[in-house]
């Protein structure tokens, strides 16, 4: 797979690759096999990750001292996703108006540098479920290794760990605007809310893999993988009384369980419109 990897990204290297990089596990398997590459053979390259209101701060700072590892370039940008309408209003096909700025301003960039070409770390998984941000990519023209090579997170997270990556494992972070229900307006303090009370939940309960603060109102609907219910259920009173200083009024426990991607439920009817 590793050489898979490699010879598809050398048809575009001598023209120079940028890699849209957020430090989870398929973008980091990407940095790893450019700079696997550069040392081979040198050629144009850098990572450029985005900074926003909806990307945690501890996970770009991760990105940070992760980028620090490889001998790519590295560049964050800043972008004001609340000042686009369809994305303060959280609507369902908010992650396509959020892409289509955030690629362009890579777009920008990169052209600035010469640099001909742009990847992101798509999987084949995700093109099994409701990505409207997949048709702002292909409208710019982002190349998508891992999906056109039809590369699983399975795969990836194997081979990152082949490779002794730190990010074989690491649960998936998307963006905070998914806490919230579709069209609903997002505000800077609603979202700091829900970092503050993922971080407490963290911090309370370390072996969480997977934990997702959903905001209903004024009401945090608790998400944690089904395994891990009867441990936030044994610490109910501590646990709603520190989310309850952050100002929501009710605190529940979701008895399905953690669930990517629960706010497209709803949409499953109209799915097949939406794609």
């Amino acid at each position: 797979m590793l050489n898979r990897l490699k010879n598809f990204l050398r048809q575009y290297a001598s023209e120079g690759i940028a890699l849209a990089f957020s430090g989870g596990t398929d973008s980091t398997l990407l940095l790893a096999v450019l700079s696997l590459m550069n040392q081979e053979s040198p050629f144009a390259a850098k990572a450029l990750t985005i900074k926003t209101v909806l990307q945690d701060g501890d996970e770009m700072a991760a990105a940070k001292n992760l980028a620090q590892k490889f001998n790519i370039p590295h560049y964050f940008l800043t972008f004001a996703p609340l000042a686009v309408d369809a994305i303060k209003n959280n609507r369902p096909d908010r992650c396509y108006h959020c892409k289509k700025a955030i690629f362009t301003t890579f777009f920008d960039t990169i052209k600035k540098h010469n640099i001909k070409y742009l990847i992101d770390g798509t999987n084949a998984d995700d093109l099994q479920v409701y990505r409207p941000g997949r048709k702002a990519l292909e409208e710019l023209g982002v190349i998508s290794p891992l999906a056109l090579l039809g590369i699983t997170k399975a795969q990836i997270r194997k081979l990152s760990a082949e490779l002794g990556l730190p990010t074989a494992g690491k649960p998936a972070t998307p963006c905070l605007a998914t806490r919230f229900e579709y069209n609903t307006i997002l505000t800077e303090e609603n979202i700091s809310r829900v970092t503050a009370g993922e971080k407490i939940l963290k911090q309370m309960f370390p072996r969480l893999e997977n934990v997702r603060l959903r905001v209903h109102g004024n009401l945090a609907r608790l998400e944690v993988p089904a395994a891990d219910i009867p441990l936030i259920a044994a610490s109910a009173d501590t646990t709603a009384k520190a989310l309850q200083k952050l100002g929501f009024d009710f605190i529940t426990l979701d008895l399905n369980g953690f669930r990517s991607g629960c706010f497209d439920q709803p949409l499953k009817k109209n799915l097949q419109k939406l794609l």
